[in-house]
């Protein structure tokens, strides 16, 4: 028993790692912000609907597993077995779009961050996350397993900060497991439902169904069913556990945000820069707000940083371009890029933090 719960171990641990690139997708700076609404708002009501939307995600980053792993074709690619050219291409522009929306929230969070905390005009931030496309292709020179491991140590920064906040804002308990059961007034309530569905369409990111196929296959499995079936299983546990870290990060945003702003009376806090000023008078620490800072600025290194990736595998797997890694990163980083300048000059600061919203 003891000889196969170690070899048991090993092979969980060769599949370690595709799961947490996927899982910070689903709590970038655009799930901040929904959550901060939601938690400000509605106090601890809605924590059945961060619930509910991590459990869809668990079984649709799960079928992505599988198909990535049983058919050695990533997401796109099947698109582009599967249907006529011009469908196919209709679905590469709607991922694309889809990764440029996402990815705008992305980029203008992370300029918020650098705004936070160092006080860099938000123009020059935005632009400053463009170097992530140089630090994936040095990571990726010494091995896609650097990339996991710069992630996942981020995501250990995520839920220290986190576990500060949380100690200093001392949440109710009870009310949070009795926010877990959902309530007729998620319908009922029309600014309840709007949030919600915000909740929801936040957590499940389109571009997440294309990098999990495509990053799985980066690991080493039999080919025959045997192989592929032992690689599902591993797989899939490594996204389970993976989103369900994902949950409790989301899940810690929305308490937050009801144990410091609801229980308050701040019933209307929803912006990034807002949450930031008012944590450190309200828990009565500045470390506080600096937590806050940090994690932010992390989610959005990191869900940059997935992003790109996932741009790569989109363009590659609809129109099979293949260019240079560096162009091919300057380009997905780009297209998210120059909107997010134009939104910064365009709106200027205040405006950019509530397009963030």
């Amino acid at each position: 028993m003891r000889v196969g719960g170690r070899s048991n171990l090993r092979r969980f641990l060769s599949f370690f790692g595709p799961g947490y690139l996927v899982a910070v997708g689903y709590m970038d700076p655009g799930n901040w912000a929904t959550s901060l609404a939601g938690g400000s708002q509605f106090g601890y009501a809605l924590m059945a609907v961060v619930a509910l939307s991590s459990l869809m995600a668990i079984l649709l980053q799960a079928l992505c597993a599988r198909l990535g792993i049983a058919t050695g074709r990533d997401l796109a690619q099947a698109c582009r077995d599967a249907f006529p050219k011009p469908i196919a291409f209709c679905l590469w522009v709607l991922a694309e779009a889809a990764i440029c929306a996402t990815d705008l929230a992305e980029v203008i969070g992370t300029a918020i961050g650098l705004n936070l905390l160092f006080g860099i005009p938000l123009e020059i931030g935005v632009v400053i996350t463009a170097l992530d496309v140089f630090l994936v292709l040095m990571l990726q020179r010494v091995g896609f397993r650097w990339i996991e491991a710069f992630v996942i140590g981020l995501l250990l920064v995520i839920a220290a900060c986190f576990a500060v906040q949380l100690a200093m804002a001392d949440p109710d308990l009870g009310a949070i497991i009795k926010g877990l059961a959902p309530t007729t007034e998620l319908v009922s309530n029309p600014a309840m439902l709007y949030i919600a569905l915000g909740i929801v369409g936040a957590t499940v990111m389109p571009h997440n169904l294309y990098l999990h196929s495509s990053v799985v296959q980066t690991r080493a499995y039999g080919r025959d069913d045997a192989g592929k079936r032992e690689a599902i299983k591993w797989a899939v546990t490594d996204s389970t556990i993976a989103l369900g870290f994902a949950f409790l990060i989301n899940a810690s945003i929305l308490i937050l945000a009801a144990a410091a702003f609801h229980a308050n009376g701040k019933t209307e806090v929803a912006e990034l820069g807002e949450a930031h000023t008012l944590l450190g008078p309200l828990l009565g620490g500045a470390i506080a707000a600096t937590a806050f800072g940090v994690a932010l600025l992390c989610c959005g290194l990191n869900s940059t940083v997935t992003a790109t990736l996932a741009g790569q595998v989109v363009m590659e797997g609809f129109l099979r371009i293949r260019l240079a890694p560096w162009l091919r990163r300057l380009i997905t980083r780009a297209i998210a890029i120059v909107p997010a300048i134009f939104v910064t000059l365009w709106y200027g600061e205040s405006g950019t933090r509530s397009c963030s919203s």
